[in-house]
Order: structure tokens, then sequence, then C-alpha cells
């Protein structure tokens, strides 16, 4: 649909108020320049907002004229920052009501159906009212640009780690000074035993930035395993080129870490890269957590190689996978079982968190005699079938593999019945007596 076209014509003569001459503000015009040059403020989208923010004026201050003529609208000039006030009338085939409607007939051979039609209604007393104005919309433009520019800045450091200042505690929470913006560090991100004291340095992960009416929020972690990632790329540079790429990485924060690594450079040793010389590298990022414990480890596309890797210091003798209940069973020297199954089991716990599976710790003593047990069952369960048939054959019940294979109890009753029939069948038939 094509925009409407608008006429304008001053009020005179029809027993309406005087209008009052358009004053040039020259200083408006000078200033939105200025601010779309400093603060990268379009001047078109302030002097938008300011047409808006004077229509509310001219309702507020002039309520009886804004009730008589319908529809107000304010327009500042683009050259010389005046203002004027309308009032607007669409021009229609026929009127149903006239403050906002108008016939051609009315408004002049000029108009026709579908054009605007304003009468200048601009007060005398607007000038002063209209500059007022001015200044808050402009002011408070400039304080949500300051604010969008923050969030913009912030937003772009999602997931990325920054330095700021220990600021105040409050209920717990902390609060941390980013230079540009206030953000928080609540307590469910922080880190169990660490203490920062007010005024210190503190490096923090951006976990999430919110816009909020006083600006933007941003809410930072210590806990989070994204902290360690980070962490790595700032400290290895085998990792913050891309050389070196960290896979998955498992925390318990405070206590402990694992990260996975791997590299394609075959000249390149990931794991030992990120160690550093006698586990330099490493050492800054549990000095930066505060006695933190990483394993390091090697990533492997072998599922078991894979979970092997992440049960270290452990040493594994093998990995069974359950692909259906997707669960490893790794096996380990009797010695080693402890360490396997870590403190409070957190090395296997940690494991399991890594490689996304599920995970059972076997000695080898309890694994053979794991392995004899299934064979034993399975014999028996192979042996109770083969029985399950043949009852099934005599008793001319119909066994399907699926049967079989879902319903032990049935096997076991058709058992029953078979030694049933055979006991019916030994016992010597009584005398008939004399």
């Amino acid at each position: 649909m094509a925009p409407r076209k608008t006429l304008k014509k001053a009020a005179a003569g029809n027993g309406s108020t005087a209008v009052a001459p358009a004053k040039p503000n020259p200083e408006l015009i000078e200033a939105l320049k200025e601010l779309e040059r400093d603060r990268n403020l379009p001047a078109e989208t302030l002097l938008e907002a300011l047409e808006a923010a004077l229509v509310s004026a001219y309702k507020r201050n002039f309520v009886r004229e804004a009730e008589a003529v319908g529809n107000p609208i304010v327009t500042v000039d683009r050259q010389d920052g005046s203002y004027r006030v309308f009032a607007r009338r669409a021009v229609v085939d026929e009127v149903t009501d006239p403050t906002i409607e108008i016939t051609p007939a009315e408004a002049g051979a000029n108009h026709k159906v579908g054009d605007n039609f304003d009468i200048e209604i601009t007060p005398k007393e607007f000038g002063r009212i209209a500059a007022q104005t001015a200044k808050q919309v402009i002011v408070q433009r400039i304080r949500e640009a300051e604010r969008d520019m923050v969030f913009d800045e912030f937003n772009q450091k999602l997931d990325k780690l920054v330095g700021g200042t220990v600021q105040r505690y409050e209920q717990r929470n902390m609060f941390v000074d980013l230079d540009k913006a206030e953000a928080v560090l609540p307590l469910s991100e922080q880190v169990l035993g660490e203490v920062f004291r007010i005024g210190s340095r503190i490096r923090v992960y951006v976990m999430e930035v919110r816009k909020t009416n006083k600006g933007p929020q941003v809410i930072l972690s210590r806990s989070h395993p994204n902290l360690v990632r980070r962490l790595f790329e700032q400290e290895i540079p085998e990792v913050d080129q891309g050389l070196v790429e960290i896979k998955d990485v498992a925390r318990e924060a405070g206590s402990r870490s694992k990260v996975s690594v791997f590299t394609e450079e075959e000249d390149i040793d990931a794991v030992g890269a990120c160690l550093g010389p006698r586990s330099s590298r490493v050492n800054n990022i549990t000095e930066e957590l505060h006695g933190e414990k990483i394993d390091v480890i090697q990533w492997a596309a072998d599922a078991a190689a894979y979970v092997a890797n992440a049960l270290q210091p452990a040493k594994v003798v093998s990995v069974h996978l359950n692909e259906r209940e997707h669960l490893a069973e790794a096996v380990v020297p009797e010695h080693q079982l402890s360490l396997a199954i870590g403190k409070e089991g957190q090395n296997v716990r940690l494991a399991a968190k890594l490689t996304s599976w599920r995970i059972d710790i076997h000695s080898e003593e309890q694994w053979a005699e794991l392995v004899e047990q299934r064979a034993e069952e399975e014999q028996e369960h192979e042996q109770v079938a083969a029985m399950a048939e043949i009852a099934a054959e005599e008793t001319g019940v119909e066994l399907t593999p699926e049967m079989l294979a879902q319903d032990e109890d049935l096997i076991r009753k058709l058992q029953e019945l078979q030694r049933a029939d055979e006991e019916v069948d030994e016992t010597p038939e009584s005398d008939g007596g004399s």
C-alpha cells in the first residue's frame, strides 16, 4: 500500500486558538548531529523519539485541546529544528468521527481519499514545553544508548574470561567491578573454599548477560567447567592457536577436574603440551583455581580406550562396553581398585561425566568371578529354555523366542508342569484291594 499523502494547513478564521509562529531551533539540530558523531546515535531515531514524546507532552499539558482535535501529531523540522503541532484527519468518503476524519469536499480539491489532512494548532506556550521535553528525551536516549553499548560489549564477552575487582558482598553474593559495568557472582557460582577480599583482583567466567531496566546485568561464575577450558586457552599457546583441541571438561569445582585433549599434529604431544615442563603450565592453572587438581588425559575416538584414559591415574587392564545399556565395565588390578574409584567415588564419577558413559569398576578377580557367573547364568538360561520348549511341545503350548526372552516365569511354569507330568507317570498304580 502506498503511503498516505499529507497536506498541512494553518488554522485561521474558524474560531480556533491562534497559532504560535514556529521558532527555529538550530541548537537542537546541531546537538543531535554531535550525538550522532560522538555516540553513534542516529539523529533521525532521536527525532522520531522526540516527536513521540512531544505528542505525549501536548496531551498532558493541553488536555481539552487534545481531546477536541482527536489525533494530534507533532513534527520537528529537520532543517531548522522548529516544533509544530497539527490536528491530523484522514480523508474518507463518509465521515463517522469528525475529530479524526474529513471528506474530500471539506479538505479541498487537492485532497483525495486516503490522504492525511493536517491543520496546525501549535499553542503559544508550546515552545517552552517542547524544549524541556527535548532535553529529557535526549538525556534518556543517551542513557539507553550507553546501556545498549555496555550490553553489546559484554554480550560479545559471553562464554569468555574477564578480569575485575571485588567490590562488595551482599547476601553472600559477590559484586565485581568490570570497569564499565558492575557484575554479580552469585553464591551458587562461587567455589567452596575460595576467599576473595574486597579490592582484590579476580578472573571470572561470563556466564550470562541480561537486559534490565537498570541496565545490563552480567552474571559471572567461578565454578563453571568452561572456566577451566578458558584458562587452558590463556595459559597454553598450542590450545590458543588451535593446534591442541580441548574435547571435554568434567569438573567438581574446588576439588578436581578432568580435561581431555587431542591434536592432529604428529609432532605435538597434546598431553605434554598442556602439562608443560615439569607440569609448570597446568600448575599455573591449578594455582589460579586455588589448588584444584587437574588431570589432563588423551582423548580417543574409541570409546573403550577413552574410558580407560579417563580413569587415570589408575591403570586399566581392559574395558568392556555394553552398547545397549551404554555401560562401560573397566577391569583394573586389585591394588588399583581404590585409585580407579577415587575418594568417595570422585575419580570414576568424573570419568563418567567426561566420557558420557556409565562406568562400573571391577578388580581382575571380581571380573573373573563375574564372567564365570554370567556364563553359568547363560548356560542355565539355555537349559531352562530347552526344557521349556520340550515341555511346551508336550503340553501343546506354542512358544516363541520373544516369549522365552521376556517371560522367565513362563519358562519356569512350563518346567514345573513337565515335572508334575513326570511324577504322575512314575507313581505306581494302587492295588484294587481284596
